[in-house]
């Protein structure tokens, strides 16, 4: 696929990959994607990571349910950024049981968490 001989990946064979809701434009998570994941999200449009701490392929939503269907694919200028234009199934992209992963806003020098848990996580992965 000539797509992924353009894409750039990183040394270890990864490539830095966001993920936006295709209607309101927010940011919902960043992730990494290996040469694997990304065919994998091209073939299937739905969203296949690359986890870093399990060192395996993580299928957006396996475990929760929530899973990622793609809209749009683009790159960045130089090829080594991913940015997915995703339909958030179920509304939750976070493990938290957030909206979005990016729920904590700098307020002078400390984290503030500004989204409220939609779903207990322990009710989504037991």
């Amino acid at each position: 696929m000539d797509a992924l001989k353009q894409t750039k990946f990183d040394d270890e064979g990864l490539i830095p990959a966001i993920a936006q809701d295709f209607k309101t434009g927010e940011i919902l998570m960043f992730a990494w994607m290996n040469q694997e994941s990304l065919a994998l999200t091209i073939e299937k449009q739905r969203a296949v990571y690359y986890s870093r701490s399990r060192q395996k392929l993580w299928f957006k939503g396996e475990q929760s349910g929530y899973t990622q269907l793609i809209k749009k694919i683009f790159t960045d200028c130089d090829n080594d950024v991913i940015l997915l234009k995703v339909e958030q199934v179920g509304g939750i992209a976070c493990h938290t049981g957030r909206k979005s992963c990016f729920f904590q806003q700098l307020d002078k020098n400390n984290w503030k968490t500004v989204a409220n848990v939609l779903k207990n996580p322990k009710d989504i992965y037991g």
